[in-house]
């Protein structure tokens, strides 16, 4: 009788046990009384993304110390690096929704990064607001990844518009980083934009490839450069990006290059140094055309805590965090689902990188911006209009 009281009580505990560990492990469990608020940032602090995510986090950073609270409550940041690598970066997203238990996420610099944390947010229920990640995917059927930045169907039209127009081109040369989400899709978008606006499905005569981290562009760029393009067109990371642009003159190749958002960091100019004079990429925000009150205060104070001027991602870090805290206040809760539905309803909110409004597909609705490498720095061009793509 013992025997069988005892094998009932082990099967018992076995199948509690049992039970217990088939709870989701998507589902996170925030504390939502808690006198704290915890937002996770997200983003590559080393690995070749580290000089964008560091951007980034000088953002998100500038953002708490200005706006510390919300209801009454300590905002903490807990950063978390995704090593600039996907396969990392799921594994740092479910950290913070597993183990931190934040009640939302800023990030990633570099679309790939994001993409990777999609499932883990979604499943886990706590809203994503990517500041620069520009790949529509990002977003794509995933109810709870936002962005404050534009898409790269509108950066691709900003950037073939440009080569058509503004540098009358009638022939492009594309050179891609075909490791990167990014790249690839901006390459796309601009093919198929400038296509459009030449009348001609021939317009791209070359288009050659490489990965993340190669250094030697020479087989690449002589291809290129026997196809006699008007325009080069290189939208990839930062540090690639300038070698091209070193080696494309080292090589007497005098065409334009132009890029897009990722050139926007410092190294770009230290690596590309003279090579990269007259360089035009498009970005997201220039602090010489500040557009709210809110882009005056952001830009005094991060020249008073960074001593340099801000790149367009810190910009975009800053407004996400912003937006964040702001959907916290019209939830009135600090309940991730209640945030993620206040973050959809998002609406002219005015950020520093521009006024705010998410549309039904989470992304923002904004402006691009041109700007040129000129003695050394980067100097602003133009602006488009959302509207006019």
């Amino acid at each position: 009788m013992k025997k069988k009281i005892s094998l009932l009580l082990i099967l018992a505990m076995s199948t509690t046990l049992t039970l217990a560990g088939c709870t989701p492990k998507s589902e996170a469990k925030v504390k939502v009384d808690s006198d704290v608020v915890k937002i996770g940032v997200f983003e590559p602090m080393t690995g070749a993304n580290a000089a964008g995510g560091q951007l980034e986090v000088e953002g998100a950073k500038l953002a708490n110390k200005l706006y510390p609270t919300v209801l009454g409550k300590k905002v903490e940041l807990v950063f978390a690096d995704n090593k600039s690598d996907k396969v990392e970066a799921a594994s740092a997203a479910s950290n913070l929704v597993q183990q931190e238990r934040v009640n939302a996420i800023i990030g990633s610099w570099g679309s790939g990064n994001s993409m990777a944390a999609g499932d883990v947010v979604a499943e886990a229920k706590v809203p994503a607001v990517g500041a620069s990640c520009t790949n529509p995917l990002v977003t794509a059927g995933n109810d709870y990844y936002f962005r404050v930045c534009f898409i790269d169907p509108f950066q691709g039209t900003v950037m073939a518009k440009y080569a058509a127009q503004k540098l009358k081109a009638k022939k492009v040369a594309l050179l891609q980083e075909v490791s990167s989400d990014y790249s690839v899709g901006v390459c796309k978008f601009f093919t198929d934009s400038f296509k459009k606006l030449t009348g001609d499905d021939k317009a791209i005569i070359a288009k050659a490839n490489y990965n993340t981290g190669d250094q030697d562009f020479t087989a690449q760029l002589t291809n290129i450069k026997n196809s006699n393009p008007d325009v080069i067109f290189a939208p990839g990371n930062f540090t690639e990006g300038a070698l091209i642009v070193k080696q494309a003159r080292q090589l007497g190749i005098k065409t334009p290059i132009i890029g897009a958002d990722t050139w926007e960091t410092p190294e770009f100019v230290d690596i590309g140094k003279e090579a990269v004079e007259g360089s035009v990429f498009s970005t997201f925000f220039a602090s010489e055309k500040p557009i709210t009150e809110e882009s005056k205060k952001f830009l005094e104070a991060y020249r008073k805590e960074y001593k340099k001027e801000p790149a367009a991602v810190s910009a975009l870090s800053y407004d996400a965090y912003l937006v964040i805290l702001d959907a916290i206040k019209r939830a009135n809760s600090t309940d991730p689902v209640k945030i993620r539905d206040q973050i959809a309803k998002t609406t002219k909110f005015p950020g520093a990188a521009g006024v705010i409004t998410i549309d039904e597909n989470n992304n923002a609705v904004k402006d691009a911006v041109l700007k040129i490498v000129k003695d050394g720095k980067f100097t602003y061009l133009d602006t488009i209009k959302s509207d006019e793509k």
